[in-house]
């Protein structure tokens, strides 16, 4: 009976090693960094280091875009602000004075640059003594050209 016991003891133990040895093979075969799940555990770590990268660039990308549509959008503003004050001016103008044709963008930015630099003109000169005007020869009425704004008083536009 000892010798049955000693037999089936070795032939548990031969069988405990070969499974052993089958696990290790398995477990090599896992942790493999070329094809197994520490490959995989890699490559992904791989792919969240450049996802970060990316996500950096995108960023500062954004605030540079995010940054010059609020400028974009301030410059937007304020000519509409001119806009609307020119609109309003051009109310009391009668209706039979007004152009036969409208200007052009170009024209239009023209006139605003040139209003603008009239208006920086104005502020200088206002800020500094007006020295005494000389006389000058006397010259012919020259009659007005370009984009006047008037304004009338209603009570003498509604003629009948």
């Amino acid at each position: 009976m000892e010798l049955i016991a000693d037999i089936l003891l070795v032939a548990g133990a031969l069988g405990a090693g070969f499974y052993c040895f089958v696990l290790a093979r398995r477990l090599k075969r896992f942790n493999d960094l070329e094809k197994g799940v520490g490959g995989a555990v890699a490559v992904l770590s791989a792919q969240v280091d450049d996802l970060n990268k990316s996500l950096t660039a995108a960023q500062k990308v954004s605030d540079g875009s995010s940054q010059a549509l609020n400028a974009l959008t301030g410059r937007a503003e304020s000519v509409a602000q001119r806009l609307e004050l020119m609109m309003a001016s051009m109310h009391d103008i009668p209706a039979a004075a007004a152009p036969a044709a409208r200007p052009t963008a170009e024209e239009r930015d023209a006139l605003a640059a040139a209003y603008e630099a009239e208006a920086r003109q104005q502020q200088q000169a206002a800020a500094e003594p007006a020295p005494e005007p000389e006389p000058e020869p006397e010259e012919e009425a020259k009659p007005a050209s370009g984009l006047m704004f008037v304004r009338h008083n209603r009570n003498q536009s509604r003629v009948a």
